[in-house]
């Protein structure tokens, strides 16, 4: 089933296309929302989450804006911030057993975005920027946690980001 299929599919409320959505990126959205929270558990949640927004927001996403893909991953980014903002998730990362808050290497969107080359592309990019993607994208920092981090002003975190992904955009076009 191509994109644009289970895009009509979506937007028609066929049920079964959320499980095409699921099969082709639930590996690689998972792996990005557990790189964010941290906690397998959470993460489990707040994918089902993003799910259920993909399938519900469908009728928002547009094809001339962007893929599919970076729109789902979007929401899936945003979600796992939203997760780690509340006061649930804050008592449970007090509660948890630190091998649970421990970094982990593995992660299971390794694969799709080795297999899309996303690393070596954001490694072709400049310096600045590609330090404000890889914190943003893969790390799940928001802006104002990279102005801190980097101790930039957050007009410079915008701007860089822009800018990279304008550079990213050139590549895959």
């Amino acid at each position: 089933m191509q994109e644009t299929e289970i895009i009509s599919a979506l937007k028609s409320g066929d049920k079964n296309a959320i499980g095409v959505v699921y099969d082709r990126y639930g590996a690689a959205l998972y792996g990005v929302v557990l790189r964010i929270v941290q906690l397998p558990e959470v993460a489990e949640e707040v994918v089902q989450d993003v799910f259920l927004k993909i399938y519900r927001n469908i009728a928002s996403f547009d094809e001339n804006k962007g893929k599919f893909y970076t729109w789902a991953l979007n929401i899936a980014r945003n979600t796992a911030i939203d997760a780690t903002r509340t006061s649930d998730y804050r008592n449970r990362q007090k509660t948890d057993q630190f091998d649970f808050v421990v970094y982990r290497e593995s992660n299971p969107a390794t694969p799709f975005v080795e297999g899309i080359g996303l690393k070596e592309l954001v490694n072709k990019l400049d310096e600045k920027h590609r330090k404000v993607i890889d914190l943003a994208y893969f790390q799940g920092y928001t802006q104002t946690e990279i102005e801190q981090a980097l101790n930039i002003p957050i007009g410079t975190v915008k701007t860089r980001m822009r800018l990279a992904i304008k550079e990213l955009r050139k590549v895959f076009s």
